[in-house]
């Protein structure tokens, strides 16, 4: 009888409504990711002093639209730059993974190993596509500005990689949360690739009009590019 005049007598100090569930930890590398992280450090370590004598004729052709000439001039260095955006590629397909800089709903209920495949597939077919318009559209007449201009993209896209490895590595030592990463990376791409459509129409003037150059852009760039985010977005 005292118990239950207690049990009337107290206060529910509890919430009635349901906690908000914890917020999921980081999901880190699986096994298949930490593979291919350490193949690019070997390849990276490997092809280091190649990549350093790069560098200089990378931030010219950054700074000057002339620069990227230079380069595409020089067979030595242009194959280096062509072997090392290859190699750069492979860091890339990991981080969209680690991110979520690419999460589609299709890959949110397959298992780690299977969605790092899925996306570095997604990644590997963007590549293929943007060449396979590369030929598509190569005119008859000339082709070397053609060239320059499609190949200025290996360029950048070293140069944005640098940036974003170091971004990682100082945000992830700094304790920033993922959201705070994405925010970053995705600040950066299109900053690095709304200045090298700058630079790729500045190219494409020396041998068409602006007329061209936007139909060159809508094809070789923003089909390929809006591909890849409308897949990301179903």
């Amino acid at each position: 009888m005292l118990l239950q005049e207690m049990l009337q007598d107290s206060t529910l100090l509890l919430p009635r409504t349901p906690s908000a569930p914890a917020a999921p930890a980081s999901e880190g590398l699986p096994l298949s990711g930490a593979i291919i992280t350490v193949v690019f450090v070997i390849l990276a370590i490997l092809f280091l002093h190649r990549f350093l004598q790069l560098v200089p004729y990378l931030i010219d052709s950054f700074f000057r639209a002339r620069g990227s000439s230079t380069l595409e001039n020089s067979v030595r260095f242009s194959h280096d730059r062509n072997l090392q955006a290859l190699i750069l590629a492979i860091p890339a397909g990991v981080i969209m993974y680690r991110y979520r800089l690419y999460d589609p709903s299709f890959v949110h209920n397959l298992a780690p190993d299977a969605r790092l495949l899925a996306v570095c597939a997604a990644w590997t077919l963007y590549l293929a596509l943007r060449q396979f318009l590369y030929w598509c559209f190569r005119p008859r007449r000339r082709q070397d500005f053609y060239r320059l201009a499609y190949y200025a993209s290996y360029s950048y896209f070293i140069l944005l990689m640098i940036i974003v490895l170091l971004t990682v590595g100082i945000v992830s030592a700094c304790g920033g949360s993922d959201f705070t990463m994405r925010l970053f990376l995705y600040t950066e791409i299109i900053v690095f690739y709304a200045y090298y459509l700058f630079r790729k129409s500045q190219i494409l003037s020396l041998f068409c009009t602006p007329f061209h150059i936007f139909l060159y852009l809508c094809g070789l760039e923003f089909l390929p590019t809006a591909m890849l985010v409308v897949s990301a977005s179903l």
